[in-house]
C-alpha cells in the first residue's frame, strides 16, 4: 500500500466518522425537541422559577443596601 492509498483511507475514515458524529447530534436534538414537546410545561416552568429566584436575589441585594 502506498502512501497515497494510506491518506485516502484516512481521509475517508475520518469523513465517515464526522458523518457518525453529525447524525448523533441531529438524534439527540430532535430527542430534546420532542421530550420538550412531550411537556412543555416542565420548561416554563423551570423559567419560571429561575426568574423568580433572581428577582428574589434582586430584592436581596436591595434591601441588604438599605441595611447598610
Amino acid at each position: 500500500m502506498g502512501m497515497k492509498d494510506q491518506f485516502q483511507d484516512k481521509a475517508e475514515q475520518l469523513a465517515n466518522q464526522a458523518k457518525k458524529r453529525s447524525g448523533q447530534g441531529r438524534d439527540e436534538a430532535s430527542e430534546r425537541s420532542t421530550r420538550t414537546q412531550d411537556d412543555p410545561r416542565r420548561e416554563r416552568g423551570s423559567q419560571s422559577e429561575d426568574s423568580e429566584r433572581r428577582r428574589q436575589e434582586a430584592q436581596d441585594r436591595i434591601d441588604q443596601g438599605y441595611d447598610a
